[in-house]
């Protein structure tokens, strides 16, 4: 047995009690809260559409196509052609690879005795993954993670576009760009070289929908996992007892990956733009706007979830939206969630007792993406 502990969001549920199709007269967008709500909105791609993006600022820069600024038919057919290496049975395949690049980053912190959970081991065990499957070259991969970092943060307090997340997009273009040009000389057994030769419809993919696909794949099999792993951390170190239960019985390692989540996601909120009046407890929402789906929110809806703001990795499974649904249902779930509980897996038993050094917490500052860029660890050497 441990204690139960809650982590109420005092802001989540005011908006879900009093406002729960919130406006912001600022900015001219809607919040949706609940958990039924932001559900209906997922499923109902005609009115809720992505064909803005998932970003309430605007696009800028030189920004590929990507599947999840899309609406069907396109959206559909291109999701189709990648969704083949992402499988759950493909996906189970990699799992021998992925415990192998686990051991590769994990040894050396191990070693130390102390460490950043995300700069030593979360930040590169993601990249690592996606780039084998992309067939992307070992010496590039610190390079694209940093540029993936550079274009997702956001200066405090601001949601614009910092000058340099913009160099960072147009940088990751044209090393797609000229990437396509190598592979069509030399192709592999890769996802990249597959694409080159997939066709929709009988057509090719032009080279901006594979740089998009590209694109999407190092950001977000880049930064979602890494930024889950480094929630799970966080919050196993502030609940140690289950912590404790987890080493007694890793059996329930893949729970506490759906329990993190379900708790602590790291795509908090996706945006949709209205394509026609839609009016909801109350609220008439005009066509045009921007609305902001709350997964972060609706994931604590008491309406839905027993216990909502109670962390427990020994919860039994209940539905949530951390990954989406829908036609944007995230494309590489099977993988993230393989990917937590072989790393999960992997840590544990090494480093049962570690600590968090809170003071040294630092966290992202991002538009959709919450988690941590440093998460400072110790424990003794060798997990003893």
């Amino acid at each position: 047995a441990y204690e139960i502990h809650e982590d109420p969001y005092p802001t989540y549920k005011r908006l879900r009690d009093e406002a729960p199709a919130y406006y912001n007269a600022e900015l001219d967008f809607h919040a949706l809260s609940r958990f039924a709500d932001v559900l209906a909105a997922m499923q109902d791609w005609q009115t809720y559409s992505s064909s803005e993006g998932v970003s309430l600022e605007k696009g800028s820069g030189p920004r590929p196509p990507m599947i999840i600024a899309m609406d069907p038919p396109r959206q559909q057919k291109l999701r189709r052609l990648v969704s083949k290496a992402f499988t759950p049975r493909r996906v189970a395949t990699m799992e021998p690879v992925i415990r192998a690049l686990t051991r590769k980053h994990l040894e050396p912190v191990i070693a130390r005795g102390a460490g950043d959970f995300i700069q030593d081991f979360a930040a590169k065990l993601p990249m690592d993954v996606i780039s084998t499957m992309m067939g992307v070259a070992e010496t590039d991969q610190d390079m694209l993670r940093e540029w993936a970092d550079t274009l997702l943060h956001r200066e405090e307090g601001s949601s614009e576009i910092p000058a340099a997340g913009l160099e960072a997009s147009g940088k990751l273009v044209r090393y797609f760009a000229e990437d396509l040009g190598r592979r069509r000389k030399h192709p592999g057994d890769d996802l990249v070289s597959a694409l080159l030769d997939a066709e929709v419809d009988r057509e090719r993919l032009t080279d901006m929908e594979i740089i998009g696909f590209c694109f999407l794949l190092v950001i977000a099999g880049n930064e979602t996992t890494t930024k889950m792993l480094g929630n799970a951390m966080v919050l196993l170190a502030r609940h140690p007892d289950q912590r404790a239960w987890l080493v007694e019985h890793p059996e329930r390692i893949a729970d506490a990956v759906e329990e993190t989540v379900r708790f602590d996601n790291s795509s908090q909120m996706l945006a949709r733009v209205l394509m026609r009046d839609v009016t909801l407890h109350g609220t008439t929402m005009r066509a045009g706007r921007k609305v902001l789906l709350l997964i972060g929110s609706a994931n604590r809806d008491e309406r839905a979830i027993v216990r909502p703001d109670v962390f427990d990795v020994r919860r039994e499974p209940q539905p949530h939206l951390g990954f989406g649904n829908g036609i944007h249902v995230c494309l590489g779930a099977s993988l993230a969630r393989l990917e937590g509980r072989v790393a999960l897996e992997e840590v544990l038993p090494r480093m049962p007792r570690y600590e968090i050094d809170a003071a040294g917490l630092v966290r992202v500052h991002s538009a959709n993406v919450r988690g941590y860029s440093h998460v400072p660890i110790r424990f003794a050497a060798r997990g003893w």
